[in-house]
């Protein structure tokens, strides 16, 4: 269990705050650039702060303040231009980086600019890699946007999906580090589902024999085995990376596309934290081109905004969104309220994962605290090329039937399609998602 001092250091993300200074380090995804096809701005709130993303009529993307420093009026209303966004209220002009470029009226009694130059609008640095745009909040120079494989393999093809939780980013991420949640949750669980909507069961709940954890250079390695699996099998000798801070790494090794799963490629799980009490929940999930000479333009990866599972008026679960991984996931993480409280939490030995990256966070709070940069921080171009990493082979876990899988394989493809369907309504990374 932790502190109440320690479990705010962990969750709170303000500016200012310590997990806040740790995460301004970092790039992170705002919204789909595909989002903006047709219309010119976008709020976004992130590690607290509330701003506007747009886009001007050469294409160029902005994030800057939510209210024009002149008369406050909001900026999701701006007019944009060739150049900036335009206040709707009295015409003054902003570009990208803040710079007020026009005062309507006020250049008449200034004609050598001196009071536009004295003004600014709150903006930060933003790019478009992999059909995300992303944003930097934290001191310059940024560091360079890490190109991991997932966003950067020229050969597939990508879909995005986004939710928005009630809740804290960490109690997100941490199941990332929490295997046996698959043979319960995805497992016994799932079948109550079916049980529930009048079905039979689905899933065969495997048990967890081998838990293991180890760091790499990009955060944890999760590795995991059941009952007659091997140290040879590909979800102990491979595993799952957990990207630090707040990234889930799946299937589609990004070294070896021959292993890649009925032509899905690479696919992660992003957990943002908008505030202390909201996640921004990015799924991205990449297949092999059907044709190599069709390339996917950044504004054209589609993208699915969803909802997120409910209970009905008088608080009962409504069963028909629960029958996929993703919504069970959810569900299981703002159910624990908006921030966990770890003061009384019993941690047991399959949590040893968990206990890992709070160790790190820590960690990477001091270098910040100290002045450095923390992990996955990159400024050297020629190490930021190409960022790979082994991951289980999918592949070869399905077809054998090995314990421990989330979908039952034997039924017919018919069966399959069928899944599929329901997995991907709620943004699923595949056929199969492991944890």
């Amino acid at each position: 269990m932790l502190t109440i001092e320690a479990n705010e250091r962990l969750t709170k993300v303000g500016p200012g705050t310590p997990c806040g200074d740790l995460m301004r380090r970092y790039w992170h995804p705002i919204a789909a650039r595909s989002e903006l096809n047709d219309h010119y701005t976008e709020p976004v709130r992130l590690l607290g702060e509330d701003l506007v993303l747009y886009r001007d009529r050469s294409g160029t993307l902005g994030l800057i303040g939510p209210q024009c420093p002149h008369r406050k009026m909001g900026m999701i209303y701006g007019v944009p231009e060739e150049h900036g966004l335009r206040c709707a209220y009295h015409g003054w002009l902003f570009d990208e980086h803040g710079r007020c470029l026009e005062q309507p009226y006020e250049e008449a009694e200034d004609a050598e600019g001196a009071f536009k130059d004295k003004v600014s609008i709150k903006s930060y640095p933003v790019e478009v890699l992999g059909g995300l745009v992303w944003a930097y909040l934290g001191p310059l120079p940024a560091p360079l946007l890490p190109r991991w494989d997932y966003l950067v393999m020229d050969d597939l093809v990508r879909d995005i999906s986004y939710a928005e939780l009630p809740c804290n980013w960490l109690q997100c991420q941490e199941n990332s580090l929490d295997p046996t949640h698959v043979e319960w949750l995805h497992g016994r669980f799932s079948n109550f589902i079916e049980e529930m909507l009048g079905r039979g069961p689905k899933r065969t709940r495997s048990k967890h024999t081998m838990i293991g954890f180890d760091r790499f250079d990009y955060g944890l390695i999760k590795r995991h085995g059941y009952a007659g699996s091997t140290e040879e099998a590909t979800e102990w000798a491979d595993g799952h990376p957990i990207i630090f801070p707040y990234t889930l790494r799946q299937g589609g090794d990004g070294w070896d596309r021959e292993r890649w799963s009925k032509g899905n490629g690479p696919a992660v799980q992003i957990r943002v934290p908008l505030d202390d009490h909201t996640t921004g929940h990015w799924w991205v999930r990449s297949f092999q081109k059907e044709r190599q000479d069709l390339a996917q333009r950044d504004e054209d990866v589609p993208f699915v905004d969803l909802p997120i599972p409910a209970l009905d008026h008088k608080g009962r679960p409504q069963w028909h969104m629960f029958d996929a991984n993703p919504p069970q996931d959810l569900v299981a993480w703002f159910s624990q309220g908006v921030i966990q409280d770890r003061t009384t939490e019993m941690l047991g030995r399959s949590d040893k994962g968990i206990i890992m990256f709070r160790q790190m966070l820590e960690e990477n709070i001091a270098i910040v605290e100290d002045g450095g940069d923390p992990i996955c921080t990159f400024r050297d171009p020629s190490e930021n090329v190409f960022l790979g990493m082994r991951t289980e082979d999918m592949r070869t876990m399905i077809p054998q039937g090995q314990a421990g899988r989330d979908v039952d394989t034997s039924g017919d493809d018919d069966a399959d399609r069928r899944h599929r369907r329901r997995f991907n309504r709620f943004g699923g990374l595949s056929d199969v998602q492991v944890k």
